[in-house]
């Protein structure tokens, strides 16, 4: 086929596919495929092209790529590629439907995003700093797309798509990254391996591969795909190994974001229901479960709006009247790589310059990550934040390095940053300002309501708490906190007790052991009848209201959390303030017994139960069996325990005698035997319990003497440490005083090495002879402005060879002379013409160092046109010692 011909036939498959609008794409359900952006830049085209040839023409994904394009010029690549592939090439088009087993191509001069599966084009802006098409196109598909997004870098410098492939990898879409060798240009592909956001670093071929691989893989959007789903098991291993590795349980957090980042490396690492045995093998693989499970997502001066309402709402109110010696102290969890915490600082020192007062600010940035906290304490950051900072904030704040922009040290020096959970681990407290945006929204209710309280405690009276747009506080955080700005949902602390505890957890939970062996056969065995869950409401209310015992749960303070039937026999609410202790609400007669039995199960572990308990219940008395049975929620793994009253059915309520003065004398001596029952059975009781005191006071006494030796001996053993720091001091303050001398000697010595630079450099300016230093590897060092002008070179040529210039003298064996006096240790004097004509006499001598050692040449030219008379120009060029 002519070469004509086949360039209409490359147009005619580009452009033949009709696209779908916006209002067409309304009535398509969501795309059930892959859609695989891919960036590139210098160099990226090729690498493009051979990954288009290593896919099959029905990949089962779509592919959008995002090259760095001119915008003044036409661009050929939609033709270009289409050469390469048998899938249809189409230029991406504003408001195009994306369909799968195609190509896209970003057009020149246009920045592209993705909403609903359908391309939008804008014109590209001249904004300051880079052109960031790809982190543009990917954040957005990352949006979009979620788990079904895939990003790829490709081959070309600076760092564009870095910032992309993060917001991917943290929705829960993969990404690969160009390997290094096969990379014409590897500044991109090293840049997002340096961030950690690299799934797979493969050549081409590798990654489509990979894109074919990952298609056929179940979507976590499906319940039915799910490798989890029906087996809460393996996903409560999974948990106990996050948290025997991380120390950080996120039994609380939202399931479904744990569940998209297991399946996510479920793909990763090509498994199914058996990626907990690869998980019990492979720590890596632990530790990168454990990063994918934190969102270190996060931007400067995100939501913009939000610091101004801070510094119109909030600052004003902080700085009022306060001393210069009592600092501004400002709490970020969930901090990740620091940007938070640096805009906080910027706006806070903005404020402070503005208001012309000197206050110290404290700002502490935690988070679980420690990869995140230590990008944090160096605050070095990508060229793109130039796209996110006004230019006067950059230009005062930032300084440029190598790869981007570093926080100024003052402001690092204002920013505390350590790892820290915050559901466990003490908070800090004085807080004028908590800033906890977006890190609610992944928690579940019953972590916000122990985080909330946490931040009431942390914050000072009337101190301000920020949380994410799409954030709020819900229960009790309406107790403790007043709404200030809605719109940027800040609120301010209200003057009320913090309902919050801090202790230890004594009793810690057993290893569960993990049940990775059994046959298969047998999950089906361990699986719950699905009862439709109406019916089986139902069905337990009937049971629980006619035939279970009443019974209440306790938690591990004895708090009542839940009721089973009819209580109100055994149980009252006490008079004064309302509690729900079981103690406090146990009727006459009940409250020795459940106390013994009580401290029994916690001794012990074991249920444990007291018969014939007498109760007093108005004016008759019942005898009830008290079984208290211990358990552990499996998911929460707190301590509870289920107290059961059993009533005995031959029992009857008897009346009191007083009320009954007509009884006839048996039943009166009955009645009397059984007060003398319950109150022998109230004194053994009393007596057991005074014996258990007495034994737990006789067990902590030695417990005290004990810590008492410890600490005693600890103090002997700080006595001897703090006499060795006091040695350890006065070394150190000699050691320090040797240093001072030390220090005084080198500024003298620079000071005098100052003064003999400054008086070579007077020197060779004012000699009027045209002289040259030169290195042991004949490189110009010095000269004097003489030598420019004759020799003829000027300051750009320091450095280099001096035989390797294109100079004004005529001398051509120069090099092998300089080498000569060098080994020679001698002085070489040579008669050489200019080439104006003029005669002169170069004089090499050797350049010799203190220490007597030879370290080049120095040249000096003397004008013998003169002396020589008319002839001068015709000299011979031989050398005095030639001559000799």
């Amino acid at each position: 086929m002519p070469t004509s011909k086949k360039k209409s036939a490359a147009r005619a498959k580009v452009t033949a596919p009709v696209t779908k609008t916006a209002e067409e794409q309304n009535a398509l359900p969501r795309l059930a495929f892959p859609i695989a952006a891919i960036g590139a830049s210098a160099g990226g085209l090729e690498a493009f092209s051979n990954l288009l040839r290593a896919l099959p023409s029905d990949p089962g994904v779509a592919l959008v790529f995002i090259p760095h394009l001119d915008p003044t010029h036409e661009s050929a690549m939609v033709e270009l590629l289409a050469r390469t592939t048998s899938m249809p090439v189409r230029q991406a088009a504003d408001r195009m439907l994306v369909e799968m087993n195609t190509v896209y191509v970003l057009p020149p001069n246009c920045d592209m995003t993705i909403s609903e599966g359908v391309l939008h084009l804008a014109r590209r802006e001249s904004a300051r700093g880079h052109h960031l098409p790809i982190d543009t196109f990917f954040r957005s598909l990352a949006e979009d797309q979620t788990s079904n997004a895939v990003g790829i870098i490709l081959s070309g410098t600076a760092s564009d798509g870095t910032l992309g492939l993060a917001a991917i990898k943290n929705a829960g879409g993969i990404t690969f990254v160009q390997d290094f060798e096969s990379a014409k240009y590897d500044g991109m592909p090293h840049s997002a391996v340096e961030a950690g956001v690299a799934d797979y670093v493969l050549p081409p071929a590798r990654i489509a591969q990979e894109l074919v691989r990952i298609q056929g893989l179940p979507s976590d959007r499906d319940p039915h795909d799910d490798a989890f789903d029906g087996k809460d098991r393996l996903l409560k291993e999974v948990f106990r190994l996050l948290k025997t590795h991380s120390k950080v349980d996120f039994v609380d957090y939202k399931i479904a974001t744990i569940r998209r980042r297991i399946l996510r490396r479920m793909h990763i690492n090509r498994v199914t229901d058996l990626y907990v045995k690869i998980l019990h093998r492979s720590p890596q693989e632990i530790e990168a479960l454990y990063r994918d499970v934190l969102i270190n997502v996060t931007s400067f001066f995100r939501n913009p709006e939000v610091f101004e309402s801070l510094r119109e709402a909030v600052y004003p109110k902080i700085l009022a009247d306060r001393s210069s010696s009592d600092p501004v102290r400002v709490w970020v969890p969930g901090c990740s790589t620091g940007e938070e915490t640096y805009s906080h600082a910027i706006s806070l020192v903005e404020m402070l310059s503005e208001m012309r007062i000197e206050i110290p600010v404290q700002i502490f940035g935690t988070d679980l990550s420690e990869n995140a906290i230590q990008r944090a304490r160096i605050g070095i950051y990508k060229d793109s934040i130039a796209r996110e900072i006004s230019e006067v904030r950059l230009r005062r704040f930032f300084h440029r390095v190598t790869g981007g922009y570093q926080i100024s040290k003052s402001i690092r020096d204002m920013c505390v940053f350590a790892r820290q959970n915050v559901f466990s681990d003490p908070p800090f407290s004085r807080m004028d300002l908590i800033s906890c945006r977006n890190v609610l929204i992944y928690l579940s209710p019953v972590l916000q309501k122990k985080v909330i309280p946490t931040f009431h405690y942390a914050l000072k009276t009337g101190g301000y708490l920020l949380v994410g747009n799409s954030e709020g506080l819900l229960g009790a955080g309406a107790d403790l906190f007043n709404l200030v700005d809605r719109k940027s949902k800040i609120y301010q602390k209200k003057s009320v007790s913090s309902p919050v505890t801090f202790g230890l957890i004594i009793n810690p939970a057993a290893p569960v052991e993990p049940e990775l062996d059994k046959p298969a056969g047998n999950e089906k065995e361990q699986e719950q009848p699905k009862t439709p869950i109406d019916v089986q409401r139902e069905a337990d209310r009937l049971l629980l209201s006619r035939y279970v015992p009443s019974a209440v749960v306790i938690n591990d303070a004895l708090e009542i959390v839940q009721t089973r039937g009819r209580t109100s026999r055994y149980l009252e609410l006490p008079t004064g303030k309302a509690s729900l202790n079981l103690l406090k609400m146990a009727r006459p007669g009940l409250f020795y017994e459940l106390r013994g039995v009580i401290e029994k199960v916690r001794k012990t572990g074991v249920p444990a139960a007291r018969e014939n308990v007498v109760i007093e219940d108005g004016e008759t008395a019942i005898t009830v069996k008290v079984e208290v049975v211990p358990f552990r929620t499996p998911a929460r793994d707190e301590r509870h325990m289920l107290v059961l009253f059993e009533e005995s059915p031959q029992d009857k309520p008897a009346p009191e005698p007083r009320r009954m003065p007509k009884r006839p004398p048996k039943e009166v001596s009955d009645l009397k035997d059984i007060q003398i029952a319950q109150l022998k059975q109230e004194l053994a009781s009393t007596k057991e319990y005074l014996q258990s005191i007495i034994e737990a006071q006789e067990a902590t006494n030695e417990e005290l003497q004990s810590a008492n030796e410890e600490i005693q001996s600890g103090n002997e053993e700080l006595q001897s440490t703090n006499e060795e720091l006091q040695t350890s001091k006065e070394e150190l303050e000699s050691a320090n005083e040797e240093l001072n001398t030390v220090n005084e000697e080198i500024q003298h010595r620079n000071h005098q090495l100052a003064q003999l630079s400054n008086d070579l450099i007077n020197l060779l300016n004012s000699t009027t002879i045209p002289m040259i230093m030169l290195g042991e590897d004949l490189h110009i060092r010095r000269y004097t402005p003489e030598a420019a002008r004759v020799f003829g070179f000027n300051e750009h040529d320091v450095g280099k060879t001096l035989s390797n210039l294109h100079l004004k003298i005529d001398v051509p064996r120069l090099e092998r002379w300089m080498l000569d006096v060098m080994r020679d240790v001698s002085i070489r004097n040579e008669h050489v013409q200019g080439r104006d004509g003029k005669a002169y006499n170069l004089r090499i001598t050797p350049y010799r160092t203190l220490e007597n050692k030879i370290d080049g040449v120095v040249l000096a030219l003397l004008d013998i046109s003169e002396l020589l008379g008319p002839g001068a120009g015709k000299t011979n060029g031989r050398s005095e010692a030639e001559e000799e």
